[in-house]
């Protein structure tokens, strides 16, 4: 069974397309190499195009006749969206508008969707809970809110079923090495520690030590990209056996600060983090931490990385086993989705 998806050749993205060949499933990564890496497409072929593209699209879809689409295909920088909102509102939006409208004409009817914490702004409480008010302060948050809505629509409308998952702060990766993150520029907390530990960048820059938390730093639910991407899995399986549309938050329900991540990183790296102290960043909260107990009840999910320790020695694993494919000029490109500074 062919699975259409969008920005395959990305983080999340090349990690789901190896979880749905594990069960069976053929993934065809749908990538117009902007962000993204050929060397992350190993489970299925490669198709480059842009979502914008109804043409390439249609032809796509036509070759592979998908039974179902997982959608990673958006730009997700926080800083970036706020200076430049029409490249997300064009890409994200738009491009989403003209993939579920290639979808309805060619009767695909199962879509799952990398949406993000970020639709839910500042939160009122946390943990924060799937039924949190979404209130987005920044264009990221805000587009992933308006395609989750045009989900809705199209669900009402056309019997497009959809489930949607919010993700937390993605990271880790493959426990095997075969592929994890790389991203330029690099934003993600975590390969900015493990760079400096490497000695790959001179320090690590903790973005405010001010903030009403323990240490006076950020304190963010990571969740390991394996765990994401068995998630995906399991929401097309729902889908498969007729589940109605949805949303999901993606968490680990415990939250770690900046310091913490860099302290667990010392001790699993074995080396010397070099640290220097910045101003805070505007729009982040001090607190994210997810609730994600409707899913575990709902489709079984379980993390099965859910310490700190473990996350950060899957990410230590790739990060010295693939600098040079991370770094090669010929590695780049896709609009597969690249997580932002609060939320992925």
């Amino acid at each position: 069974m062919n699975i259409l998806v969008t920005g395959g050749a990305g983080y999340i993205g090349s990690h789901a397309c190896k979880a749905l060949a594990q069960e069976g499933y053929t993934p065809v990564s749908y990538d117009n190499l902007v962000y993204g890496h050929r060397w992350a497409v190993r489970w299925g072929p490669l198709e480059e195009g842009d979502i914008a593209d109804r043409v390439r699209l249609d032809a796509v879809i036509q070759r592979y006749r998908p039974a179902a689409v997982m959608h990673f295909a958006a730009y997700a920088y926080v800083g970036e969206s706020v200076q430049n909102p029409g490249k997300y509102y064009r890409n994200n939006v738009a491009g989403s508008l003209t993939l579920l409208e290639a979808l309805r004409d060619r009767g695909i009817d199962k879509l799952i969707f990398s949406s993000t914490c970020a639709t839910y702004g500042v939160p009122e409480q946390t943990p924060i809970d799937d039924q949190h008010p979404q209130r987005p302060i920044n264009p990221y948050g805000a587009s992933n809110l308006m395609i989750e809505r045009m989900l809705g629509d199209f669900d009402t409308a056309h019997g497009l079923k959809s489930i949607v998952l919010r993700y937390f702060n993605a990271a880790g990766a493959d426990p095997e090495a075969e592929i994890g993150e790389a991203h330029d520029p690099e934003t993600h907390l975590i390969p900015l520690v493990l760079d400096a530990a490497a000695g790959q960048r001179p320090a690590v820059t903790v973005h405010g030590d001010d903030y009403a938390t323990p240490d006076g730093t950020c304190i963010r639910d990571y969740i390991h990209v394996t765990d994401l991407a068995q998630a995906h899995v399991l929401a097309l399986q729902a889908l498969e056996q007729g589940a109605e549309s949805t949303a999901y938050n993606l968490g680990n329900g415990q939250g770690f600060s900046v310091h913490e991540v860099i302290e667990q990183a010392k001790s699993v790296t074995g080396k010397r983090i070099p640290v220097e102290i910045g101003p805070r960043r505007p729009g982040d909260p001090a607190r994210l931490v997810g609730d994600a107990s409707r899913i575990r009840r709902a489709l079984g999910w379980q993390p099965e990385y859910a310490d700190l320790a473990s996350i950060l020695a899957t990410a230590w694993r790739w990060h010295t086993s693939s600098w040079e494919a991370r770094t090669s000029p010929v590695s780049n490109g896709s609009a597969a989705r690249q997580a932002g500074p609060t939320c992925s």
